[in-house]
């Protein structure tokens, strides 16, 4: 993928960390998906289409409470882990190869659609008609975000300095909590209006090997263009700095879920 506003234009493959992905970015608590379904979405009787699915976190984390998914992803090592690891588990999750720009279904195929950790690197104007298309009338397109707060977290803020030494082309840095006013003028618009906002913070644990595994499944590192030996070079580093941490630790995060409701 390339996107001339994310990495000042470097291009980056989320293909390239599909086994890291799969183990150490599987981290969403409990009460992350217990806040959606509080909304009353991805539950029981309802299809949902997960839009950068990656490698199906979402669908296969709420496939217990019974609704009918589908994920789409732009990248094909991801849909074939994710194909992967449901099958190997007895899901029976679909999934295809797209973008959110390029998903074919017919209209109102969906109660809901999930944007989870993706939805910076939509086209929305592409997008956006997309989504409202497949979206059943008085459907549900679901924004989700859950991001570690670096001025606020001392060895999220040491990760993410390293990083940037290897890769300073990385803009996924410094994150604050977004404000409801900058989420309404965002998100309100012809075709969809804002249900509910959720945003709040929560501490996800972390042991040394999944903090580590977590960075280099990012965009800044193993996603990223950088060489073989600099991603070696920032593993080795970056685990010499957290040899100073205790063995468990929380890393404080920020979650945000915008609830749209398609207008008709």
């Amino acid at each position: 993928m390339q996107n001339n506003d994310i990495d000042n234009g470097n291009i980056f493959d989320w293909g390239l960390v599909s086994k890291d992905y799969t183990k150490y970015r599987d981290i969403y608590p409990e009460e992350f998906y217990r806040s959606i379904t509080d909304l009353g979405l991805c539950v029981a009787g309802q299809t949902v289409l997960d839009l950068g699915t990656g490698t199906g976190v979402l669908p296969r984390n709420m496939y217990h409470l019974g609704a009918k998914f589908v994920g789409a992803d732009i990248s094909e090592n991801q849909i074939a882990e994710a194909r992967r690891i449901s099958t190997e588990n007895g899901m029976d999750i679909n999934y295809v190869v797209a973008s959110a720009e390029n998903i074919d279904f017919p209209a109102e195929s969906f109660d809901v659609v999930t944007a989870c950790q993706c939805h910076i690197y939509f086209d929305n104007e592409i997008a956006l008609p997309k989504i409202y298309d497949v979206l059943q009338p008085n459907g549900h397109f679901c924004v989700l975000w859950m991001g570690w707060l670096p001025f606020e977290d001392e060895i999220a803020k040491m990760s993410e300095t390293l990083v940037l030494k290897y890769n300073p082309n990385w803009t996924g840095v410094n994150a604050i909590r977004p404000n409801f006013e900058a989420i309404k003028t965002t998100w309100n618009n012809t075709l969809f209006q804002i249900s509910n906002v959720r945003i709040y913070d929560l501490k996800v644990p972390f042991t040394r090997e999944s903090w580590h595994g977590r960075m280099i499944a990012c965009r800044g590192i193993g996603a990223s263009v950088l060489s073989a030996e600099e991603i070696e070079a920032f593993e080795k580093e970056h685990l010499q700095m957290l040899n100073s941490m205790p063995e468990t630790f929380e890393i404080l995060h920020y979650v945000t879920i915008i609830d749209l409701q398609k207008h008709i």
